[in-house]
């Protein structure tokens, strides 16, 4: 039997605000253990939420820019459940009435096999709500501790409807979207702290029908890789149990990567089960027009844009402009760079060649804090442009400048000798000496084969030690063949 996969993604974006959504408690990262949990992020007796204006306009510009509806009216619901690290008894969020509506997102997919494609996923909602605390296993033998510390922090839970057909659409989803709160600023997207976690909803189906199988939720997926693994096992783990005359029951589980394998944690609750109702301590949530016009005012260049923009303005294709505004660390290493060389293409190439090797090779290093910066980078292919260095000296000079012997990039060319030969006699006598000693590749590149032509200008740099200019030498050599 075919089957069919459905994926939905609920995403749990923590809001960089300086303090919490309900509370002026600082969200520090790392901070000794329930240091950042005042008396309304403990429940205290009488103490009352006060919402943070930040976490709202953040909410407004991920609206914006989604292309969503921005809810002039919305309101805060209690989802009332018991777990030790929710000290309310109940987690502030909203359920009816939330204030993002709709939206879309479109990404590139790279399937394991096929060619890369681009998909569009519909947005249900997204709405705010608080974070619980943590719980933390295994401090003293037999006992939990609990740390307040993420208590109250502001999330932006986003929601989609239930379009993606494989774990690698899942991925280039969640690539994307995390590539966007980034860019927007909402969020600093850090997945080892949490801020960026995402929920799976898997079920299958037999191809052709229409109605969904039941579906198991897998929690807290903080990485990327994490999410592909988990959703491969998962559809693995039905598609089996099924066939096997078993059924899928609905539950919510947890991915454990040293087994590779999801595991069951609860039967999964319905919306019912929480009995949300509206929170009595807070107002219903109002938004202007004329507040949302503001922040639409305020909003940067969002990556669709820059990457059409790149392809009228210069003449990028569009996989090269989709590759350089995948983040927005790239995207303003790239615009800063092309201001200062005429060939942009040349400048693509390297930014997402040598530039991007360099950065991912180095864990923590990102493009705003290369070594290599755009200023020195541009120099290096003006040097290209300008004849004096061919490509293979320009990688040297790019790296000596990375592992730190200078920036200044004549002195480099100078000091490493990498001068390209230019000068036509010069370059001729050795072309004439190297056709005098290959007299075999001669006589099969006459007799018609490319090849021996490509061994030629080898042995003709190969006598130059790399320094002739190839685009010069492949001109002689052609000339002086009779080709």
């Amino acid at each position: 039997m075919q089957w069919e996969v459905v994926i939905g993604l609920e995403t749990h974006v923590q809001l960089s605000t300086r303090s919490k959504i309900f509370s002026g408690a600082a969200r520090h990262f790392g901070d000794e253990p329930n240091v950042n949990a005042c008396y309304v992020d403990l429940a205290l007796p009488g103490s009352l939420p006060v919402l943070n204006h930040s976490a709202v306009e953040k909410a407004i510009r991920f609206g914006l820019a989604i292309d969503a509806t921005v809810a002039n009216h919305s309101v805060f619901d209690r989802k009332n459940y018991f777990y030790p690290d929710l000290p309310k008894g109940y987690q502030i969020s909203q359920f009816e009435l939330p204030v993002v509506l709709g939206g879309k997102l479109t990404f590139p997919v790279q399937p394991k096999k096929g060619d890369p494609y681009v998909k569009t996923v519909n947005l249900t909602r997204a709405h705010l709500e608080e974070d619980a605390g943590k719980s933390i296993h295994g401090l003293v033998q037999g006992c939990s501790g609990i740390d307040l510390n993420r208590a109250g922090t502001p999330l932006l839970e986003i929601v989609t409807e239930p379009e993606m057909r494989s774990a690698a659409e899942a991925v280039g989803y969640a690539r994307a979207l995390h590539a966007l709160v980034v860019w927007l600023g909402i969020s600093d997207g850090n997945m080892q702290e949490g801020n960026f976690r995402c929920d799976a909803n898997v079920s299958v189906r037999p191809v052709g029908q229409k109605e969904f199988g039941t579906r198991c939720e897998i929690k807290n997926l903080n990485s990327f890789r994490f999410l592909q693994e988990a959703i491969d096992y998962e559809v693995r783990r039905q598609i089996e149990l099924i066939e096997d005359g078993g059924k899928v029951v609905q539950a919510t589980r947890l991915y454990d990567p040293d087994k590779g394998e999801t595991r069951q944690m609860r039967t999964k609750e319905d919306s019912m089960d929480y009995r949300y109702f509206p929170d009595p301590d807070l107002l219903p949530l109002e938004i202007s027009d004329e507040w949302i016009e503001r922040v639409r005012g305020e909003m940067p260049e969002l990556p669709h844009q820059l990457c059409e923009r790149l392809q009228s303005e210069f003449g990028l294709p569009q996989y090269d402009a989709s590759m350089l505004t995948a983040s927005r660390d790239i995207a303003d290493y790239y615009v800063a760079l092309a201001a200062k060389v005429s060939d942009r293409k040349m400048a693509a190439n390297w930014v997402m060649g040598e530039l991007s090797a360099a950065v991912n090779g180095v864990e923590g290093m990102t493009f705003g804090k290369a070594p290599v910066t755009p200023e020195i980078l541009a120099a290096i292919l003006g040097r290209i442009l300008d004849n004096t260095v061919n490509q293979k000296g320009a990688k040297q000079i790019f790296a000596a400048v990375w592992e730190g012997e200078g920036t200044d990039v004549d002195a480099l060319i100078e000091s490493k000798g990498l001068k390209q030969i230019s000068d036509t006699g010069a370059l001729e006598g050795i072309i004439d000496e190297v056709l005098a000693a290959n007299q075999k590749s001669v006589d099969e590149f006459r007799a018609g084969k490319q090849k021996a032509f490509n061994a030629l200008v080898g042995q003709c740099m190969k006598a130059t030690r790399g320094k002739a200019n190839p685009a010069q030498v492949n001109e002689l050599l052609r000339k002086k063949l009779g080709a």
